[in-house]
C-alpha cells in the first residue's frame, strides 16, 4: 500500500486539497448484512490511496435512526452500531493519517434526532419546562391552538411544525424527525463545542457543518415575508459569533471548516469566510450550473471573485449526495440542477453525459483551490432509478411523490464485477437495489481499462498534485472560440505551467499553443483538434 505519513507542518493543505466524500452506508460492506460500514472503508484505503485524494469527508456516522440518511443524529460521541464502534472509528483516523490521508466529519448543528436525549427529556418534561427551551416549542394559532404558529414550509416540504399530544408545537426545518436546536441557548454552544474538542482530540482534521446559515432564529419566529431583511432563520448575524468561536477551537488543532452555505447574495456569503471564521465553503453555484460555455465561465469568475477579498480558496464540486449524479445530469437537455426540477421518468443519454463529466472532470480538477469527488463519480456512475416501493428519502414522501428523492445517488458502490452485489458485500442484499447494469462499472473492471473513467481520475490526479500549476493560485482565461474556455494555471516554484481547454461548442476546436499534452478526457481528433464535448490539459 503506498502513501505516507502526513507533514505535521502542512497547514495550508486544505487550500488546494482533493477531498473524496463517503457516504459510508453505501460505501462499502465489511460484515455482509447489507450496509456500509467502517470496516468497509478500512479494507478500501489501499484503493483510496491509489486514486490519489488527500481527504475523506464522512456523512454522518453517528448514531441516528436513519430518518434522513445519518442527518438525524441521536448521540454525537457514538458511532452507529450499523456502521460499527468508536474504536474502530479511531483506528480508520489514525490508520487514513499514515497513508497520507486526512478525516473531515460531519456535523448538523441546526437540529437533531428526536430520539435524542435531549428532545426526549423535552418531551416528558412537558410545556414550559427549562428541557424545552433548548428546542422552539410554541403554542399554536387558532381558537384552540390547531393552527400552527407561523407560516414557514419546510426544506423537505409542508409545514415546519410538529403538534404534541399535550398542545404545543416543535419546529423542525427538515423532517420531523429533525427537531431544531435554540441557539440562543448556551447549553447548545457548549455542547456543540464539547463535540468539536472531543472529535479534534482523535485526529479529525476538519469538520463539514450542514446547513451552516440557518442555525440562528428569529426569536418571534414571525411569518415569513418575501423580501424581509433579514429572513428570519437563513444568514442571521448571530450565526458569525457562533462560528467565530468555534474557529478558536479549530485553531488549537490546526483544524479546518467547510461550510455548507447557500446563499444567493455574494457579499453576505463571503462573510463566512473572514479570516477569524470558516476555512471554506461549498461552491453551489458551479454545481448547479448547465453544461454550457459562458454560465460556466461565469460561475468561475463569480466564485474567483467572491472568495478573493478575505484570501479564501475556492470550492469545486460536481455532485454529491444529494444531487443527481454528473454522467445523468449531463446526459439530459436540461444540464443543470435544481431540486423543485427533480422528477421522474427523465430522458438521459448516458453516452453523452458520460463524455461531458469525463471533460468536467478536468475542468474541475484543474481550477484553482480544493476540489470535492463523490464517492462513485470517479467510476461513471449514473443516477439510479430506485423502485417505488424501495424509496427511502423524506424528501420523497414529503413532495407527496412528486420528488423521485435523493436515493438515486447513494446506490452502493460496485467494487467487483463478478461478485455478489457487484462486491459491495458478500451475503445480504444491500440497503438500497443495485441496477442490473451496475456490474458494468466495477472498480476492478475499471482498473485495468486504460480509458476508463477511474483511470481518467487516478491520472488527473496524479498529474495535479505533481504539476505546480495546479492547486491554489492564479489562473488566466485565454482568448478562445466562442463555446471554449480555455485558461492557464503557471505554478509559483519554477517556469512552465499549464492550459486547460474545454470544448463545449458543436465543432471540434483548434487547441491552444502548447509544447505537449498531459492528458485528454477523450481522443483528439485525426488533425490534433479537440473534439466537443471533450478536455485537455497541455503544457506551455
Amino acid at each position: 500500500m503506498e502513501g505516507s505519513p502526513l507533514e505535521p507542518a502542512d497547514r495550508n493543505w486544505w487550500r488546494d486539497a482533493a477531498i473524496y466524500q463517503i457516504y459510508v452506508r453505501s460505501f462499502a460492506d465489511g460484515d455482509g448484512d447489507g450496509t456500509g460500514d467502517l470496516a468497509g472503508v478500512r479494507a478500501r484505503l489501499p484503493y483510496l490511496v491509489e486514486l490519489g485524494v488527500d481527504a475523506l469527508w464522512f456523512t454522518p456516522w453517528y448514531l441516528s435512526p436513519l430518518a434522513d440518511g445519518g442527518y438525524d443524529v441521536a448521540d454525537y460521541r457514538t458511532i452507529d452500531p450499523a456502521f460499527g464502534s468508536l474504536a474502530e472509528a479511531e483506528k480508520l483516523i489514525a490508520e487514513a493519517r499514515e497513508l497520507g490521508i486526512r478525516t473531515i466529519i460531519d456535523v448538523v448543528p441546526n437540529h437533531v434526532s428526536d430520539r435524542h436525549a435531549w428532545f426526549q427529556a423535552a418531551l416528558a418534561a412537558g410545556s414550559g419546562s427549562p428541557e424545552r427551551e433548548l428546542f422552539h416549542f410554541r403554542t399554536g394559532r387558532g381558537e384552540h391552538g390547531e393552527i400552527p404558529p407561523n407560516d414557514w414550509t419546510s426544506e423537505f416540504g409542508g409545514t415546519p411544525w410538529t403538534r404534541l399530544d399535550d398542545g404545543e408545537w416543535y419546529l423542525h426545518l427538515f423532517a420531523p424527525e429533525q427537531p431544531d436546536l435554540n441557539w440562543a441557548h448556551p447549553a447548545v454552544r457548549q455542547e456543540h463545542e464539547d463535540v468539536l474538542r472531543f472529535w479534534f482530540e482523535r485526529g479529525v482534521a476538519g469538520v463539514r457543518i450542514d446547513s451552516a446559515a440557518l442555525l440562528a432564529k428569529d426569536p418571534a419566529l414571525p411569518d415569513f415575508i418575501a423580501g424581509r431583511d433579514p429572513h428570519p432563520y437563513v444568514d442571521l448575524d448571530e450565526l458569525h459569533d457562533i462560528y467565530r468561536s468555534w474557529r478558536a477551537i479549530a485553531d488549537e488543532y490546526d483544524a479546518i471548516f467547510v461550510g455548507e452555505v447557500w446563499l444567493p447574495d455574494t457579499e453576505r456569503f463571503v462573510r463566512y469566510l473572514r479570516p477569524d471564521e470558516l476555512h471554506t465553503a461549498f461552491n453551489f453555484t458551479f454545481l448547479a450550473c448547465p453544461w454550457e460555455a459562458d454560465p460556466l465561465r461565469a460561475a468561475i469568475d463569480e466564485t474567483l471573485a467572491e472568495h478573493a477579498p478575505v484570501g479564501a480558496p475556492a470550492t469545486w464540486v460536481l455532485c454529491n449526495h444529494d444531487v443527481t449524479r454528473t454522467v445523468t445530469r449531463y446526459g439530459r437537455e436540461a444540464t443543470g440542477f435544481e431540486f423543485a426540477a427533480k422528477e421522474f421518468g427523465t430522458p438521459t443519454d448516458l453516452e453523452l453525459g458520460t463524455r461531458r463529466a469525463r471533460a468536467a472532470a478536468l475542468l474541475s480538477l484543474a481550477l484553482p483551490g480544493a476540489v470535492y469527488l463523490y464517492q462513485g463519480e470517479e467510476l461513471g456512475l449514473p443516477e439510479a432509478d430506485i423502485p417505488l416501493d424501495r424509496i427511502q428519502d423524506p424528501m420523497h414522501f414529503r413532495s407527496g411523490g412528486k420528488d423521485p428523492g435523493r436515493d438515486g445517488c447513494r446506490v452502493p458502490v460496485p467494487w467487483t464485477a463478478r461478485a455478489p452485489h457487484a462486491g459491495f458485500g458478500s451475503d445480504a442484499e444491500p440497503w438500497l437495489p443495485q441496477p442490473e447494469s451496475w456490474a458494468s462499472y466495477a472498480a476492478d473492471l475499471q482498473s485495468g481499462d486504460p480509458e476508463s473513467m477511474l483511470s481518467l481520475y487516478r491520472q488527473a490526479l496524479r498529474l495535479r498534485r505533481a504539476e505546480p500549476g495546479f492547486g491554489d493560485g492564479p489562473m488566466t482565461w485565454l482568448a478562445a472560440a466562442p463555446g471554449v474556455l480555455a485558461f492557464t494555471r503557471t505554478g509559483t516554484t519554477g517556469p512552465g505551467g499549464v492550459v486547460c481547454v474545454v470544448n463545449l461548442a458543436g465543432e471540434s476546436a483548434e487547441l491552444p499553443a502548447h509544447t505537449g499534452v498531459l492528458l485528454t478526457s477523450g481522443p483528439l481528433d485525426g488533425g490534433g483538434r479537440l473534439p466537443r464535448d471533450t478536455a485537455a490539459w497541455l503544457r506551455i
